[in-house]
């Protein structure tokens, strides 16, 4: 233990020394300039503090840096730090000695100037790195460097060096030559020189070039000619070429306007149907209410696919003149198309949809009734509680069970009277079931669910039978001593339907406060099923967390002397291995040796400890060792090896 705090208080410190170090670098001030530069030009300065000052005056740094700045770049270590600073200086002096450098250098500190005269979009640097392009002397990394330096600068001037590139650099610097004139065409677009970046893409979408250059250059072409993109647009939706087809329906996506999707609609009908899939999903993209005609006509007839496609398109479109078309639709003979409305019903946004789905509940149909029911749900539409509470009183059978169980999963609190209302008046079972469920998930959606108690208590004396079943049972859920109070009276009820409700609401209950109730009955009840029932009720309240450890031991104890089935002792087990106690673990290894329950006793052992091991280490080493010759389960050996050796440890 003392080595493990030392060893943390040295990382501590390793890692204040190191923070300390780096937060010590400050920036330099403009006045430490010359001094920098006087480190640049000192002939035994380390390398580490050239670089240190090249990082400063990237901040600092003025014209009078340049010089000596741009005497490193033949530097091949120190070559990318001064064009780290060189970068930033504003002044035209930089880009003077960046084309200065590019026919002193070869290899890596060629490549890194070409580059940074990109970075700094140096116009006049066009023409030395043509020279290069043309001399072809440079080698590939320096060819490649130029021709996207020349779209970084983006000038017509650069456009045209890439241009004519195009019909001599070699096969593998193609992609370069494309890279470089789309930047160019984006920069020049950018500035509002359309005209320049029209050129390009059209150049480009000329060339016998991969699917993305084309597919690219399309989209440029259509994007920078602005409204009059929507007729070069058009022209390719008719395209047997399915790359500029499917790159004019994506480019679609970023063109506003109802022109674009008329474009986009005129040829739906002539298209094939994997083209029309693509477009239908484009008109759902653009969420655009002029496409749901199209979308309207597609959905109801035509290739299946196609009309899911539509009927999937219609709920990104936020307008609620699709919501007569998918009611329609749900009543479709192909299950496939209803399902797919039903679907699409459920997740068009809108207050329309939602008055649908209620006029659906209202109507006479039972399944459209029950579909209703279920997107009430899918939509949690808790406004929509006052027609469940009339269709829980409705005739139909089918329909007040769903609309009363509806009730629980999108009420809350406030619909418990009304609930308890309705509960009231019920008779059939398969209502009841509903009532019992609906009342529980209220009930719970309370940060204290016993402040309901006295809701249900006050009914008790009115109810049923078979209604004062439901309430036990709910009551049960609850919790709390009003309820359990209750609850403990009703098991000597009159009426056996109260009483077994009453019996089996008490054998689930969650906190120990039932314990002495249950080992009663676990002791005396004249049932045998019942006994067995209260006791592994009694044994499951171990596991209640209020609950101390000598309370723990002593219930399974007393649950210990009751057990007679193989199966209760493996719930005790069960219940043991949450029992942080010595003696806990002595009474799951007296169940080791017993085949019958062999697995779960030795899976008890080692839960118990776990818990115990730091305080009782010889105990636990005793007990694993006899447990690691008893199980061949791999988890439980596992586990036991680990508790084991922090034993011996210990």
């Amino acid at each position: 233990m003392f080595k493990s705090r030392i060893r943390v208080i040295t990382i501590v410190a390793l890692f204040l020394v190191i923070s300390t170090g780096a937060f010590a670098q400050t920036v330099a001030a403009k006045q430490d300039e010359p001094k920098l530069i006087a480190v640049l030009q000192n002939p035994g300065a380390s390398q580490k503090d050239k670089v240190d000052a090249c990082r400063q005056l990237s901040i600092v740094g003025t014209k009078n840096a340049v010089a000596p700045l741009a005497a490193l770049l033949g530097d091949e270590q120190l070559s990318h730090m001064a064009r780290y600073a060189l970068e930033p200086i504003a002044d035209p002096a930089v880009d003077v000695a960046l084309r200065a450098a590019l026919g002193k250098l070869k290899g890596k500190p060629l490549v890194g100037v070409i580059t940074s005269l990109g970075v700094r979009r140096d116009a006049e640097a066009v023409q030395p790195l043509l020279q290069i392009l043309m001399q072809n002397q440079a080698g590939p990394y320096a060819l490649s460097a130029a021709l996207r330096s020349l779209g970084q600068i983006g000038t017509v001037g650069a456009a045209e060096a890439l241009k004519a590139s195009l019909d001599h650099a070699p096969p593998e610097g193609m992609p370069d030559v494309y890279e470089g004139l789309f930047r160019c065409a984006e920069r020049l677009a950018g500035e509002g020189n359309r005209g320049a970046a029209i050129e390009i893409y059209d150049t480009l979408r000329a060339r016998d070039a991969s699917h993305q250059v084309r597919a690219g250059a399309l989209r440029g072409a259509i994007l920078a000619r602005g409204k009059d993109g929507v007729a070069l647009l058009q022209e390719h939706l008719r395209s047997d070429d399915y790359v500029l087809f499917s790159a004019a329906c994506q480019t679609s996506l970023e063109m506003p306007g109802e022109q674009v999707t008329r474009a986009l609609t005129a040829e739906l009908n002539q298209l094939p149907a994997d083209n029309k899939i693509l477009v239908i999903w484009t008109l759902g993209k653009r969420a655009d209410a002029g496409g749901l005609p199209a979308l309207f006509a597609l959905a109801k007839k035509g290739e299946k696919t196609v009309r899911l496609e539509a009927i999937r398109a219609l709920p990104q479109v936020p307008d609620a003149s699709a919501v007569p078309v998918l009611v329609e639709l749900m009543g479709d003979a192909d299950t496939q198309i209803s399902q797919a409305a039903q679907d699409g019903l459920a997740a068009l946004p809108g207050q329309g949809a939602d008055d649908a789905i209620t006029a659906m509940l209202e109507g006479r149909q039972t399944d459209q009734r029950l579909t209703a029911l279920d997107l009430m749900g899918r939509r949690r539409m808790t406004k929509s509680i006052p027609a469940l509470l009339k269709a829980a009183g409705d005739a139909d059978a089918k329909v007040r069970p769903a609309a009363i169980r509806k009730i629980g999963e999108l009420g809350g609190p406030d619909e418990l009277p009304a609930l308890l209302d309705v509960l009231m008046r019920l008779k059939d079972s398969q209502d009841l079931d509903a009532a019992e469920r609906a009342l529980s998930a209220v009930c719970v959606k309370t940060d204290n669910p016993q402040s309901h108690a006295g809701k249900l208590i006050g009914l008790l004396a009115k109810a049923q039978p078979a209604q004062k079943a439901v309430l036990l049972r709910v009551l049960g859920v609850v919790g709390g001593p009003d309820a359990l109070k209750a609850v403990r009276a009703a098991v000597d009820d009159g009426d056996g339907q109260v009483r077994d409700a009453a019996f089996r609401a008490l054998c689930s209950w969650k906190t120990a406060d039932a314990a002495p109730d249950l080992l009663t009955m676990a002791k005396s009840a004249p049932e045998a099923s019942r006994k067995t029932a209260a006791l592994r009720g009694y044994i499951n309240l171990v596991r209640d967390e209020s609950l101390s450890t000598e309370q723990k031991l002593a219930m399974c104890k007393q649950a210990a002397e009751l057990i007679a089935r193989n199966e209760d002792k493996k719930l005790l087990l069960g219940a043991l291995g949450t029992v942080p106690s010595a003696e806990a673990l002595a009474m799951a290894m007296t169940n080791v040796d017993d085949p019958a329950t062999a697995d779960e006793a030795c899976f008890a052992a080692v839960a118990i400890s776990e818990k115990i091991v730091e305080q009782k280490p010889q105990e636990v080493t005793e007990a694993l060792q006899k447990v690691l010759k008893a199980t061949e389960n791999k988890n439980v050996i596992r586990n036991a090896r680990q508790t084991l050796q922090k034993a011996r440890k210990r």
